[in-house]
């Protein structure tokens, strides 16, 4: 029965994301975007989580993956005519190698690497500004390419973008609790316990950890790179924006970085209750509730919202259970 568990959970979840999100909410563009938008957030927010979760890694600096992803595809397609999908993968794959040339900073340690990756996302987001034969600098680049049709749907349009991040966010996901499953995941896990007793077992944690980074890296630079050609248009400050850690990192850390479904519900919940009541309260100062919930949650409940909430359906549903045996 436990088994079935998982497996009726992500059909639950296909069922909903492909067939009662597009009939019920498909023709209304308004929210189609806004849970685009949070689904990049989410892509994001699982990246982080990855490298915060299996790797032990606080990153500041994110955005330095999502803007490299996000110009590089935007670049592929306009200066060398790749087709749009190919572009996605071109800027996932200039991500990772931006998170190559920062594996020399896994020789620092707690915030002294996050600190790094935050300079990290500083120095190129100045270089995307200076560089303005190739980035168009502060003036940006415009008319990017549109991603492309999908399953029927008209390339460029709201519904087309759900189905392709959606199914991105399910791949992210799926990836996670394979990989977190398997006898990588034991290790890292292990490495989180003792990383010197780890160490000492035959377990080389650099190679461990230098391969979390590259994988959040490149997870993060496609979510980068959809979003440049969702929105059709980048410039330096968007591309590499601050909130592009803060969100993801406050929609993990409220829906639980530790699972696979926390930092994806986290998103939804965050972004949602952001765009549609916080910022219609508090129109200049909303994200200081965000803040205030960040704090309250790693008070009261360090594990995120969704362990203690699933515990108290388990809970609500033992009685009637017990009855009926």
């Amino acid at each position: 029965m436990r088994r079935a568990r998982p497996a009726l959970a992500w059909a639950a979840g296909l069922a909903a994301v492909y067939g009662a999100v597009p009939l019920l909410l498909g023709a209304d563009h308004y929210v189609m975007s806004l849970l685009v938008a949070a689904l990049v957030v989410a892509a994001v927010a699982q990246s982080w989580a990855l490298l915060g979760n299996l790797g032990g890694m606080v990153s500041f600096g994110h955005s330095a993956f999502f803007g490299v992803g996000a110009y590089a595809s935007a670049l592929a397609t306009a200066r060398l005519g790749v087709p749009v999908a190919a572009g996605l993968a071109i800027g996932a794959g200039a991500a990772l190698l931006a998170a190559a040339l920062m594996l020399p900073l896994l020789r620092l340690r707690g915030p002294y690497f996050a600190l790094a990756v935050l300079a990290c996302a500083q120095i190129l987001r100045i270089l995307a500004t200076e560089w303005r034969g190739l980035t168009g600098g502060a003036g940006g680049l415009a008319n990017i390419a549109p991603l492309p049709a999908l399953l029927g749907q008209a390339a460029g349009g709201k519904l087309a973008a759900y189905l392709l991040i959606a199914s991105i966010v399910l791949l992210f996901a799926l990836g996670y609790a394979r990989l977190r499953a398997s006898h990588y995941g034991l290790a890292l896990r292990a490495m989180h316990d003792g990383e010197d007793a780890t160490g000492v077992l035959g377990v080389d944690t650099t190679l461990l950890k230098g391969l979390m980074l590259l994988l959040s890296g490149a997870m993060c630079g496609l979510a980068g790179a959809f979003n440049a050609h969702y929105i059709g248009f980048l410039e330096p400050d968007y591309a590499f924006a601050a909130a592009w850690v803060t969100l993801p990192v406050v929609a993990a850390i409220l829906g639980g970085y530790r699972g696979v479904a926390g930092p994806v519900l986290g998103a939804l919940a965050v972004y949602l209750l952001d765009q549609l009541l916080f910022k219609a309260l508090l129109p200049s100062g909303h994200q200081l509730v965000l803040g205030a919930l960040l704090v309250a949650t790693i008070l009261r409940s360090p594990a995120g919202l969704l362990p203690p909430l699933a515990g108290w359906w388990r809970r609500r549903r033992r009685p009637a259970g017990d009855e009926h045996a």
